[in-house]
C-alpha cells in the first residue's frame, strides 16, 4: 500500500513546482493557447495563455510511478504499464494536434483522419496487448467479457474487444476533450474519478480471487490481474491532476490542451478495462458523458429540425452564455461530477456486497 502513497505525493509534488518550469518555458516559446471567435465573449481574455500543459501530468504519472516501484523495490506490472502506454500515446497524439495549431495560429490542428488514425493506431495496439501476457491463473489485463463492477457474460471474443475498447477510448478522449472548455473543469473531474480507480484497485487487491483461501467469501471475489498496481497508476495520476489544478484553475495560469485532455480520456478507458469495470465508468465519469451528450443532442437537432437544443454546446458555454460566472458552472459541474463518482462507488460496493 505504501507503494500508492508515494505514487500520490510524487505525482502531486512535481505537478506542483514542475508546472510553473512548463509554463515558462511555453511562453518564452510563444506557444499560447488560440479561442474561438464564436464562443463566449469573455474567453477572448485568455488569448495566449500556454497550453500543452498536459506535458506537465503525464510526465509526473509516469516518473511517480517508476519513482514508487523505485523506492520500494517492487515489479512493475503489465496492466499498469499499459495504462501509461495508452496515456502517453494517446497524449502524444493531443501534442500532435496542439503544437499544429500553434505553429498554424488556428484553432484546427491535425487533419481529422491524421488525428483519428493516431488514435487507432494506440488504442489497437493497447487493445491487442491487453489480450496478452497472462498470469499464473491465466488472467490477462483485459477480459473478451463486458463488465460492469466484475465480468459478465460470454466472451465477445478478440476482434469485437477491440472494437468495443477502441468505443471506450475514443468515447473517453473525446468527452474529456469536450469538457476541458473551462478553467479547471476537466481537470477537477478527472481528479474525482482517479480518486475512485485508486480506491477501487485497493479494494479488489483486498478482496482478489488470487487470496481466496484467506476471504471469508471466495464467491465475491475480483479476478483482475494485477488490481494493486491499476491502484498505483491511478493515485498517481489523482496527484500529479492535483498538482496541475494548483496552476490551471481560474484563471488559470496553464491549459492542458489536447495533450492533457486526450491522455487523460485514455487514461480512464485503460483503468477501466484493466479493472473490469468498462460500464462503471459511464457512471463515475458522468461529466463526461453528459457533456458528450449535450454535443450529439445539439448537433442531432440542428440537423434534424435546423434548431439549437442548447445557446451554445458543450453544455458548459450554455450555462455561460445564460449568465452564469465561469466559477459558478465550475463548481457546481464538479458537484454533479461528486455525485456521479458516489453513486458510481455505491453501486461497486452493493454488487460486491449482493455477492456475498
Amino acid at each position: 500500500m505504501r507503494q500508492i502513497l508515494f505514487a500520490g505525493v510524487i505525482g502531486l509534488f512535481l505537478t506542483l513546482i514542475g508546472t510553473p518550469l512548463l509554463i515558462k518555458l511555453l511562453a518564452k516559446k510563444g506557444y499560447g493557447q488560440y479561442i474561438r471567435d464564436d464562443g463566449p465573449r469573455e474567453h477572448a481574455s485568455k488569448r495566449g495563455t500556454p497550453t500543452m500543459g498536459g506535458i506537465a501530468f503525464i510526465l509526473a504519472t509516469i516518473l511517480a510511478y517508476f519513482g514508487a516501484k523505485l523506492i520500494t523495490g517492487a515489479p512493475t506490472t503489465f496492466s499498469g504499464l499499459l495504462v501509461l502506454f495508452l496515456m502517453a500515446g494517446m497524449g502524444l497524439v493531443g501534442f500532435l494536434d496542439d503544437y499544429i495549431k500553434i505553429i498554424k495560429r488556428r484553432s484546427l490542428g491535425l487533419r481529422a483522419k491524421a488525428k483519428m488514425a493516431g488514435q487507432l493506431i494506440v488504442g489497437v495496439t493497447f487493445a491487442v496487448l491487453a489480450l496478452q501476457f497472462a498470469d499464473n491463473r491465466g488472467n490477462t489485463p483485459a477480459s473478451t467479457k463486458l463488465s460492469f463492477v466484475t465480468d459478465f457474460g460470454w466472451s465477445i471474443g478478440p476482434v469485437l474487444f477491440v472494437v468495443w475498447a477502441l468505443f471506450m477510448i475514443l468515447a473517453m478522449s473525446n468527452g474529456v476533450n469536450l469538457t476541458d472548455g473551462l478553467d479547471g473543469l476537466a481537470t477537477g473531474a478527472s481528479v474525482m474519478v482517479f480518486g475512485a480507480y485508486t480506491f477501487i484497485g485497493v479494494w479488489q487487491f483486498q478482496e482478489s480471487c488470487a487470496n481466496a483461501q484467506t476471504l471469508t467469501n471466495p464467491a465475491a471475489c475480483f479476478e483482475v490481474r494485477d488490481p494493486l498496481d491499476l491502484a498505483i497508476v491511478a493515485s498517481a495520476l489523482m496527484g500529479a491532476c492535483f498538482g496541475f489544478l494548483w496552476w490551471n484553475t481560474s484563471p488559470a495560469k496553464i491549459f492542458m490542451g489536447d495533450t492533457g485532455s486526450l491522455a487523460l480520456g485514455g487514461a480512464l478507458a485503460g483503468l477501466a478495462i484493466c479493472s473490469r469495470t468498462e460500464l462503471l465508468l459511464a457512471l463515475l465519469g458522468g461529466l463526461f458523458v453528459l457533456i458528450t451528450m449535450s454535443v450529439v443532442i445539439q448537433v442531432g437537432s440542428f440537423r434534424l429540425t435546423g434548431k439549437r437544443v442548447f445557446r451554445m454546446a458543450p453544455l458548459q458555454h450554455h450555462f455561460e452564455l445564460k449568465g452564469w460566472s465561469e466559477v459558478l458552472v465550475v463548481v457546481r459541474f464538479w458537484i454533479i461530477q461528486g455525485m456521479c463518482v458516489i453513486v458510481g462507488l455505491g453501486i461497486f460496493y452493493a454488487g460486491w456486497a449482493a455477492d456475498k
